[in-house]
């Protein structure tokens, strides 16, 4: 399995709009849903994906927008929600349920606006294992590309697909998903972090998936190079090269990322996250924290409030 297949096999589409989202300017979507991802694509028309504290994107006609569930987000019709004068809907998980009618009821569709007005496809996608966590460690907050070129279909037959009802569409609709996922991150993975692209080297993609499966484990480059059948100079070498910085280097790297979510989306005590990531202890854990984030693992977990406060 290639990389992008291996780091996608475990992510598949949750949902879709089931029937058409025809949008009559001005509108705004606020996506609630609390998936991981998300993925936007306009079939008809244009559209901004407005992130808070970055400049607003704008998706053409079949461009493909692909958010992280953990940035707040909002599409809407201008480069700001406040631009829009209309009001905005909130997009909950409920509204990706099979067989759901989506956000498009409530944005104002009537059975004779199917041919008129922008059309969004919108969907959600949850992670079954920690491949899919990988790739959320390294995708960008958003991401868009263009879906010319590439293997789905036109937007004008998509958009056939999403507004007539026809038998299978819910199974359609959601491998129609997974079908835009794979096709906005080709183009992105040649860009990628080293390690996954590393990850179809025999040497190095071995040694990233123990690291990645077994964080807690004491690895050392001796382990990892025999559990690879190669030298551990050679060992070492090969992963420098592929990766970008040393096997230890990035299994720290790795355990310190993971900590931070676990600080983030749990209640657990240091100590416990410093066991569960490699470390004896919460004294160890923050001493790697602070010198790899230069902060405490307290100090992540309450961040510091605005001056002034």
């Amino acid at each position: 399995m290639d990389a992008v297949s291996e780091l996608l096999a475990d992510v598949w589409g949750r949902g879709a709009v089931f029937r058409p989202t025809v949008l009559r300017p001005p509108w705004a979507l606020r996506m609630s849903t609390g998936a991981p991802l998300m993925l936007a694509m306009m079939l008809r028309g244009h559209a901004w994906v407005a992130v808070d504290g970055r400049d607003p994107v704008r998706i053409a006609e079949g461009d493909i927008a692909v958010v992280r569930g953990d940035v707040p987000h909002v599409v809407a019709d201008a480069p700001s929600p406040a631009l829009s004068s209309g009001p905005t809907w909130t997009v909950t998980a409920a509204d990706y349920c099979p067989g759901g009618t989506g956000p498009t009821r409530s944005c104002g569709r009537r059975d004779d606006d199917l041919d008129d007005g922008p059309v969004l496809l919108s969907g959600a996608f949850e992670r079954r294992g920690g491949l899919s966590e990988r790739l959320l460690h390294v995708l960008p907050a958003v991401l868009v590309t263009p879906a010319a070129g590439s293997a789905i279909p036109s937007p004008e037959a998509m958009t056939e697909e999403v507004t007539r009802t026809r038998p299978g569409q819910t199974l359609v609709l959601e491998r129609l998903l997974d079908l835009i996922l794979v096709s906005a991150l080709r183009g992105w993975f040649d860009d990628a972090p080293g390690w996954c692209r590393a990850l179809d080297d025999p040497w190095a993609g071995t040694a990233l998936r123990l690291m990645h499966d077994s964080p807690a484990h004491a690895w050392t480059v001796a382990e990892l190079a025999a559990k690879t059948g190669v030298s551990r100079a050679a060992f070492a070498r090969r992963f420098t090269a592929l990766v970008g910085e040393p096997p230890m280097t990035y299994l720290t790297s790795w355990r310190i990322a993971l900590a931070a979510d676990l600080l983030r989306d749990t209640d657990l005590t240091v100590d416990a996250i410093a066991r569960r990531v490699g470390y004896s202890g919460a004294f160890a854990l923050s001493v790697a924290f602070k010198r790899v984030r230069g902060s405490r693992p307290s100090d992540h977990r309450r961040p510091a409030l605005p001056s002034g406060h």
